[in-house]
């Protein structure tokens, strides 16, 4: 006699209960079944705690403000107070943005609206820059006769520097306004048109090769081909052409007057408050880290990276 096994009829392999078996002389031999014993369950392990984003994401900045921080108590601990303490400038700070957007008159103004004046100049400059230097960027970089008329002009006039086209603007306009909007136009339109042109010239001759079989229309080259392939350079020409605008604004500022965070700069040197100046200064690193990140975001959202196999 020979002990047999049963299965569930689950499916799930278990001892039955032996009974016993009468073996007939002829009859087949019977045969034996190895049963698979049923797996140990699996015991999920706790989930480590990653630390490494601290290490990485949070520390390093926070002992570079730590280091910025030291470096500046020891400055003015050794200028007999000609430059204000960390605590001294974090106090006038809170007092200053409590009420950022008070208005007692065109000359006094909360910081608030210095900064909001100086981001609608960059604004409308940086937006005149972009109505002209992408499609001028795209016509240089499609024809080469006007990329070997243009060149020449772009590299003479793009080193020069932003404060001497601001005389310039005010003898043509005859206003301290439009002559800071005509100072970041002139030049914030160089990055533009200069990537744009590079991307336009960097898109792969077989794209151009079938649009000429397909017989398309120079319009839709543009759109079709043209723009998507170009749109991530002409993105890193508007980062660029954003952070120049915002560099010279403030320079701008100091010299034609009125209301921005250039002008409140030079005025409050005028008043000799060197807190105020120093708030400012971080105040403008901050406005231009925001815009700077904005527009990275954006350029990285319509770049696309080629997946390798």
């Amino acid at each position: 006699m020979v002990s047999a096994v049963f299965h569930n009829p689950l499916g799930t392999a278990e001892p039955a209960v032996v009974a016993p078996l009468t073996i007939v002389a002829g009859s087949p031999a019977p045969v034996r079944r190895r049963v698979k014993k049923p797996m140990p369950p699996v015991v999920a392990s706790k989930p480590q705690h990653d630390l490494s984003w601290l290490w990485l994401g949070c520390l390093p900045p926070a002992l570079g403000l730590g280091l910025l921080a030291l470096v500046w108590e020891l400055v003015s601990m050794g200028t007999a107070a000609a430059i204000p303490s960390p605590k001294d400038t974090l106090i006038q700070a809170i007092d200053l943005f409590s009420d950022p957007f008070y208005d007692k008159g065109p000359n006094d103004q909360g910081i608030g609206w210095n900064v909001l004046s100086s981001l609608k100049r960059v604004a409308m400059g940086f937006g005149l820059a972009a109505l002209v230097g992408i499609p001028v960027g795209f016509a240089i970089g499609r024809f080469s006769f006007l990329s070997r008329m243009f060149n020449p002009l772009i590299s003479l006039l793009r080193p020069v520097s932003p404060l001497a086209w601001l005389p310039i603007g005010l003898l043509v306009f005859k206003g301290a306004n439009p002559a800071a909007i005509w100072t970041i136009f002139i030049c914030s339109i160089w990055p533009m048109i200069i990537n744009t042109a590079v991307g336009v010239q960097r898109v792969p001759q077989d794209y151009m090769n079938v649009a000429r079989v397909l017989n398309l229309s120079e319009w839709k080259i543009v759109t079709k081909i043209l723009f998507p392939a170009v749109l991530p350079y002409m993105l890193t020409g508007v980062r660029l052409a954003v952070g120049t605008a915002w560099l010279v604004i403030v320079a701008a500022e100091m010299l034609t007057g009125g209301v921005g965070i250039g002008f409140w700069v030079w005025d409050e040197w005028n008043n000799l408050n060197v807190k105020n100046i120093i708030i400012a200064i971080f105040v403008i690193g901050l406005v231009g880290l925001i815009l700077e990140y904005i527009l990275i975001k954006i350029a990285t959202a319509f770049t696309f990276e080629e997946v390798k196999n």
